[in-house]
Order: C-alpha cells, then sequence, then structure tokens
C-alpha cells in the first residue's frame, strides 16, 4: 500500500481571456473575478499534497496560491499550454477567415500552429515535463496546469481509452490518476484508478 503513487491533474481557474472564448497559450491572462471566486470557494476541497507541481504561467501560479496559501510550487514551463502563436488571444470570430487556421480545424493533430506549435511538439514536450515529474519520491502530488496538458496526459495514462477532445475538465478541478505501484507509473503503464478532482466519485474500476 506504501507503494501507491496518487497524481493529481489540475486545470487553472478561469481568465478573462477564457470568458472572451479566446485561445490562451504561452501569453497570459489574468483570473477573471468570476474565476478567482470559483477558485476560493474551492479552497479545503483537496487534500494536502507532499509537493505540488506547476506551469510557470501566471494564471497557474495564481490558482496555486488561491487553493493552497502555504504551498510553494516546482514551476516548470514544460507543462505550459499549446503555444498557439500568432492566434494567441484572438477568438474563432476573428480567425474564421484564416486559410492557415481552418486548416488546423481540419487537422488539429498534424498541422502547426503559426508560429506557435504542432501537437506532436507540444504532446513530447508535455512527455519531457511528465518524466521529471515521475521521478520524485512523493507518493501525492499535484499538478497545476492547462486544459490542453490534462488531456494529453488523459491519452495517455487514463485507465479507459478517449480521444484528446473527448476529455472534459472544469477551470480550477480536473482529475486524480492513481497507480498500484511506482514501477507501472515509470514503466509508462496506464494508471489502474481515475477519480474526478475534487473527488465526486471513481470513473472506473
Amino acid at each position: 500500500m506504501a507503494d501507491i503513487v496518487a497524481i493529481t491533474l489540475l486545470r487553472h481557474g478561469l481568465t478573462e481571456a477564457n470568458e472572451r472564448k479566446a485561445y490562451l497559450g504561452w501569453t497570459d491572462s489574468p483570473l477573471s473575478v468570476k474565476g478567482e471566486k470559483e477558485i476560493l470557494e474551492l479552497r479545503g476541497s483537496y487534500p494536502k499534497y507532499e509537493k505540488i507541481h506547476s506551469s510557470d504561467l501566471p494564471r497557474c501560479v495564481e490558482t496555486v496560491r488561491l487553493l493552497f496559501p502555504h504551498a510553494v510550487p516546482v514551476k516548470n514551463p514544460l507543462f505550459r499550454e499549446m503555444n498557439f502563436g500568432s492566434w494567441e488571444g484572438r477568438t474563432y470570430q476573428e480567425l474564421k477567415t484564416d486559410r492557415d487556421y481552418l486548416n488546423w480545424l481540419e487537422r488539429p493533430m498534424e498541422a502547426l500552429v503559426p508560429g506557435g506549435e504542432s501537437y506532436p511538439a507540444f504532446s513530447k514536450r508535455v512527455n519531457d515535463g511528465w518524466s521529471h515529474l515521475i521521478a520524485c519520491k512523493e507518493n501525492r502530488i499535484a499538478l497545476m496546469t492547462h486544459g490542453g496538458v490534462i488531456r494529453d496526459l488523459l491519452v495517455r495514462y487514463a485507465p479507459m481509452e478517449k480521444s484528446f477532445f473527448d476529455w472534459g475538465i472544469s477551470h480550477g478541478r480536473g482529475y486524480e490518476l492513481i497507480w498500484e505501484d511506482r514501477e507501472s507509473l515509470r514503466r509508462g503503464e496506464r494508471c489502474t484508478l481515475l477519480q474526478e478532482a475534487p473527488i465526486m466519485g471513481k470513473l472506473n474500476g
């Protein structure tokens, strides 16, 4: 039992750009008034974590500060959201006549974002960050990050297979992934149990 490892993946709070439904990757946007209120309402809903890792972007660091006031997160730029390049801060309505954007909507897992990242490059970066995270010795860890990062990790490690866009992650919430032993985690195996976070119920098992 002592070798069980639980890693909770959490999404940052709602931002002003999120409310506008704008693409938000490496640029930043502050938490909105609504977003900050929602995060403060969740304070105390999570257990104590031995270590909290975070994307280095301010919206994630601020969410950690609000949820876990005494935590000092380990900030890692590898856990940033996908880089949306020239589309950062722009909405579908502003981009819907852009040929590169329409091509990306047709092939989002392959096409390159102008001035940004392709999905394969983004996914490799996230996996590199994951390799660093799972090398630590703690058994209960949280990662404060972004919706795209969480989806990418769930595609790889959730016990059930779902596509990237089939996973839904609300702001300030996420999923806890549990492995029965550290070696199965390090071998890259899927977790044995997946739960909503804050824990509302088991999704499998």
